[in-house]
């Protein structure tokens, strides 16, 4: 039977209620009461996006930057307005905002130094 495509994401995260905090605060993303302790899965669709702890043996801090290689994008509604928030705030904008074929699109740094991609075209 071949794979359909993903079906879940997940991030290790250096301080889990952090990273939680700033991707409820700044992307609104809404926690789901599923989930194990470890970690926090958000309401998203279609793909499960979700944060843990650290899987004992991973180092952070020993990579240039986290998930490299790796594309995260995540769709937004208010693009440019979570961009100036980040910013207002004092967060890492990896690119900034452009118009281009994913619509207003731009990638952030989270609090472990993931570089997130945000678009608005459906």
């Amino acid at each position: 039977m071949p794979v359909t495509g993903p079906d879940f994401v997940s991030l290790q995260t250096r301080d889990l209620n952090a990273s939680r905090a700033f991707y409820e605060k700044y992307l609104g993303l809404v926690r789901s009461p599923a989930g194990p302790p470890h970690a926090v899965v958000f309401e998203t669709t279609p793909i499960a996006f979700a944060l843990r702890d650290l899987v004992p043996g991973t180092d952070l801090d020993a990579a240039a930057q986290p998930g490299i290689g790796a594309a995260i994008w995540l769709h937004a509604s208010g693009v440019q307005e979570i961009h100036d928030a980040l910013v207002a705030d004092g967060h890492t904008i990896v690119a900034e905002p452009i118009d281009g074929p994913f619509g207003r699109t731009f990638t952030f740094a989270d609090p472990d130094g993931y570089q997130i991609t945000l678009h608005d075209r459906v």
